[in-house]
């Protein structure tokens, strides 16, 4: 019998370490950077909590313990999502 697959297909995605500025999120054979500056609400946050992410679609990440969702666009083109609205 052959099967097909349902649903998104879904590449592996990590944490892939933490430093004093902020992480790296490995995600498609890319790494992006999650700078504390730009995302605050990770600074104080325990190891664990950062290393807890789902991905929801292909573009949109989940910190369930933080309550963040965070699209890849922001952190792959951070000029275009300013910090403050002007």
């Amino acid at each position: 019998m052959i099967s097909s697959a349902n649903g998104i297909s879904i590449s592996e995605y990590e944490v892939t370490n933490i430093e004093r500025l902020g992480f790296w999120l490995y995600v498609d054979d890319t790494e992006y950077f999650v700078s504390f500056d730009r995302f605050p609400a990770f600074k104080n946050a325990p190891v664990g909590q950062i290393l807890n992410v789902k991905r929801l679609d292909p573009s949109q990440f989940n910190w369930p313990d933080l309550d963040i969702d965070v699209d890849i666009e922001s952190l792959s083109a951070p000029d275009k999502y300013p910090l403050e609205y002007k």
